[in-house]
C-alpha cells in the first residue's frame, strides 16, 4: 500500500513539474542579451517590444538538433496557416557560422537571434530550457499563453493561434 501511494505522490509530482507553464518571462531572462544577424547585441526584452500588439511564437533551436529538423515541416505548416502570427528563432547553437547555415538551409522565416552560450548558457537556464524544439506562445497583449511545449505539441500550440486571432 505504501509503495502504490509512494508511486501516486511522486508521478503527480513529477507530471506537475514537467508541465508548468509561466505566465511571464522573469525580469533576468528578459536582461540577457541574444545576437542579432548582423552581429548586434540586443535584450530579451527589446526583442519582445518588436512584436508588441503581435501574436508571437517563439521556437528556441540548434541546428545540429535532429528533433528541431524533423519538426521543420511543421512549423512551415504553422506558419503558412497563421501568417499573421510573428516568428523569432532563437538558436542555442555552438558557432555563429553554423547558426547562419541552419538559417539557410531551412530556409527559416522569422526573426533570428543566437544565445551564445547554449542551453546550459544564462539565457537557457533563465527561460527554463530543458530540451529543444522549445516553442512559447505570445498573445497580442504581451501574455504567455503556452510557456513550455515541444515538436510533438503543434495540435496545443494550432489550437492556441487560433484561439488568439
Amino acid at each position: 500500500m505504501k509503495k502504490i501511494f509512494f508511486f501516486l505522490i511522486t508521478s503527480i509530482v513529477s507530471l506537475g513539474c514537467t508541465n508548468a507553464q509561466n505566465k511571464e518571462f522573469s525580469k533576468e531572462s528578459l536582461s540577457k542579451k541574444l545576437i542579432a544577424l548582423d552581429t548586434s547585441e540586443i535584450s530579451f526584452e527589446r526583442i519582445l517590444k518588436k512584436h508588441a500588439g503581435k501574436v508571437l511564437v517563439i521556437e528556441v533551436w540548434a541546428s545540429w538538433c535532429s528533433d528541431c529538423v524533423k519538426a521543420m515541416p511543421k512549423v512551415k505548416e504553422m506558419q503558412s496557416n497563421n501568417p499573421d502570427v510573428n516568428y523569432i528563432f532563437i538558436s542555442m547553437d555552438k558557432a555563429f557560422d553554423k547558426w547562419q547555415a541552419g538559417i539557410e538551409k531551412h530556409e527559416l522565416k522569422g526573426d533570428h537571434y543566437w544565445a551564445t552560450d547554449g542551453m546550459k548558457g544564462e539565457f537557457g537556464k533563465s527561460i527554463d530550457v530543458d530540451w529543444i524544439p522549445r516553442y512559447i506562445v505570445i498573445d497580442k497583449k504581451g501574455k504567455v499563453q503556452i510557456y513550455r511545449a515541444i515538436e510533438t505539441d503543434f495540435d496545443k500550440i494550432n489550437e492556441q493561434l487560433k484561439k488568439l486571432k
